[in-house]
């Protein structure tokens, strides 16, 4: 496996929180959580695929500035995480964030997918690829383990 089959792998399931998490309604056990697993998904996937993929990505100028702008996405992505945080669930101004949220998440995974991974396909061989995956999962379990 390489490391954009792990990505793609919690991407995809990202993608199905969101839609779950867009058709819950007010304050309810299930919109909570998904909310809570959605929020969890966010935060050990940003911080296993930037050790993983976005500091080796880095040291090399053709993925250096590629790595940049996703790490900043996901600090926007926390930024909202946080206002949803902060909203009450059955106020309309939940489900605007939540809305939006699934917006920049969905142009942040579709971005990775679509110019980050064959901008680093082109700087990491087979073998690094590997490695990367085996660290990025190894990186995965360790955070939903604590």
């Amino acid at each position: 496996m390489t490391i954009f089959e792990a990505l793609r792998e919690t991407h995809d399931e990202q993608r199905r929180l969101l839609d779950m998490l867009l058709k819950t309604e007010g304050d309810s056990e299930p919109r909570d959580d998904l909310f809570k697993r959605l929020k969890e998904s966010l935060t050990n996937h940003a911080g296993a695929e930037e050790r993983a993929l976005y500091i080796p990505m880095m040291e090399h100028d053709m993925t250096q500035e590629k790595a940049r702008h996703s790490v900043a996405e996901h600090h926007e992505i926390d930024e909202l995480v946080e206002k949803l945080e902060t909203t009450d669930y059955s106020s309309p101004g939940w489900l605007a964030a939540a809305k939006q949220l699934e917006h920049l998440v969905t142009h942040h995974l579709d971005e990775e997918e679509q110019e980050v991974f064959q901008l680093a396909g082109r700087v990491f061989d087979d073998a690094t690829k590997q490695r990367l995956a085996d660290e990025y999962l190894k990186d995965m379990k360790a955070r939903e383990a604590a």
